[in-house]
This record gives C-alpha cells, structure tokens and sequence, in this order.
C-alpha cells in the first residue's frame, strides 16, 4: 500500500523551519497494517532530527519517516492477535499508514481513558522522575520547571499524589501560570519572563524547596540550587532553555560544585521507558483520574499529516499547553 508520510528533508544545525520537513510518498506492507488517527508530539524529537544529535540513539537522516509514538487502527491483519478494529499504539511516526509484524504493535484498552490521545502523554517520563527518581513523598516541597509543557504538567499533578506539601510551577505566560494554579492544582506558579526566579522561588518557598524536576536549565537550575534545601534531590529531565546552538550549549554541564556544597543529589533520568515503567504509570494515571485527583493537560490539534510539522514547530515555540498531539482528518 501507498502512504503518506513525513520525512526529514534536511537534518537541523540551527532554527528548526518548514522547510526541513518533506511530505512524501511510501510503500508499507507487513503483518498487520494500521490507519494512523493520532500522532503524539513532544521537544525531544527535535534532538533527533539535528546532525550533531546528543541522545544516545541514531539521529534522524534525510529521507528517512520522522516521529516516534502513534495511535492507530487495525485496517487488515493476518495474526490472530491483532483483529480489524483493534487500537494499537507503536512507535511508526508521522504517516497516514504504517505496516510492519505485530509484535511492533501494542493492543490498547479503548476503555481505559476517556479519548485514545491519554496513551500519548509523556506521563512515563513524568512519573518516572518523580516517583522513582525523586522519589516525591510526605511533606516535600518540589519545584516543576516548564510546568505548563507536557511533562511539567503531569508531573506537578503527581507529586500531590504522592503526597508533597507544595508545588510550585513555572511558565512562559501569564494565561499558562493562571492554569497551572487554577486548572492543574499547583500551590503556586510564577512567569519566569516576570523578574529573577531566583526571587520569586524565594517568595513562594521561603523554607526552601526539596525537590526539583527539571526540563528548562538555565537560570530555572540556578534558581532552584539557591532555593534548595541541603540535600535536595534535583531530578534533571531536559534543557529546553538553550534548545539551539551547538551540543554543547544546548546541553550545558549543571553546576555540580555548588549541588554539592549543599549535599544536592543531581539525578539526570533517561526519557526512554520499558515496559514496566509504561505499565506502572498508566495503572496509577486511571487509578487517579477514576478518583477525581487529576486532569489530564493536553491539546489536540485537527488536520492532515501535512499540518504536522507546522504543529510541531509551533509546540517548541510554546504556542500550546500539556501533551500535544495530531489528530489526523
């Protein structure tokens, strides 16, 4: 079968644009064959598709399909696991279509959450830090950077599960900080454009924080390492404050000395996930949704596979708020 696809026209040395995205056309063909209704978004894949690429894993090249999870349904299949109509999740990126052996297709509860698009949130990489990283407990004070995003905003929501006495968010916009506070439940949140975070952590955690969850970098890390308590826990997930430039500046080494003068862990995680950790957190995500204690932040956006890259640029630009995803027309 022909499909349409996203591909990678040219890998990114400096501002991600239109013109490095192509749509092209590809045959697909396996044991199972999906529609694809649903691509997840999220900042991590622009890594992916730059030349000097960090993480750990074969960059995107040119001509090659881009995009990581997607939810789909099974249109034709010739393993007895699989049936026509089934939802699936899998990790086959931006195409109308995709096709491969079943084993690379994972059967979902339709059931489970109220739309499909819950299974594309980034709440691995969020219950993740802060429950096995962090380990959030009892009376800790944590601090979410970028907690309008899509990790920010699960995460900040799951250390009040797991019991922390405040929670304070940061975000890029007045309308974002208003909906941290009055829609997911933080304690407290702060517009990090508005003057020194350093004095507004200050202001609002006077004692001092204990943890940290952090996917800014910047002057959001050395804010929170002169808000820190001794021996806080810094859970360091990302660095979307220094996202262009070279390896280098956009992964700059945190400040290790003053973490440990002050006895801070500094807790760099992986946002890679097996299946355990998958499993863990959507068995404590429907559990807290079915109890009325959280809310799922995410945006849909409506259009065809061409309209993804034009989302996807317009999520680094923090055009959206939570999990971001494409609905496909």
């Amino acid at each position: 079968m022909i499909t349409r696809e996203i591909q990678l026209a040219a890998q990114i040395t400096g501002v991600p644009t239109l013109d490095h995205f192509t749509v092209a056309k590809a045959e697909v063909d396996g044991e199972v064959l999906v529609r694809t209704d649903q691509v997840g978004l999220a900042a991590t894949y622009l890594e992916l598709m730059r030349a000097d690429c960090t993480i750990p894993v074969p960059a995107w090249q040119p001509g090659q399909r881009v995009g990581v999870a997607a939810i789909g349904t099974v249109v034709r299949s010739s393993n007895r696991e699989l049936a026509v109509g089934d939802l699936v999740q899998s990790m086959t990126g931006w195409s109308e279509y995709s096709a491969g052996p079943a084993a690379g297709y994972v059967k979902l509860d339709r059931g489970l959450f109220a739309d499909p698009g819950y299974y594309l949130g980034q709440g691995p990489t969020a219950y993740y830090g802060m429950a096995d990283v962090a380990a959030v407990g009892e009376g800790d004070v944590v601090f979410v950077s970028g907690a309008a995003g899509g990790v920010g905003s699960l995460a900040g929501q799951i250390a009040r599960c797991l019991g922390a006495a405040r929670v304070i968010g940061s975000a890029g916009n007045p309308a974002k900080v208003d909906y941290l506070v009055n829609e997911l439940g933080y304690d407290a949140a702060f517009d990090y454009h508005d003057g020194s975070a350093a004095y507004r952590l200050g202001e609002l955690a006077p004692e001092g924080i204990s943890v940290f969850f952090d996917v800014v970098g910047g002057e959001q890390y050395r804010a929170a390492l002169e808000a820190a308590r001794p021996w806080a826990r810094f859970a360091l997930c990302g660095s979307l404050s220094s996202q262009l430039g070279g390896a280098a500046e956009r992964f700059p080494q945190p400040d290790g000395a003053a973490a440990e003068a002050k006895g801070i862990e500094l807790l760099p995680f992986s946002c890679y996930h097996t299946p355990d950790q998958i499993t863990s957190w959507r068995e404590h995500f429907s559990t807290w949704l079915g109890e009325g204690r959280f809310v799922y932040p995410q945006t849909v956006v409506e259009g065809g596979i061409e309209d993804v890259p034009r989302a996807f640029l317009s999520l680094l630009q923090g055009c959206y708020q939570g999990n971001v995803s494409v609905r496909l027309s």
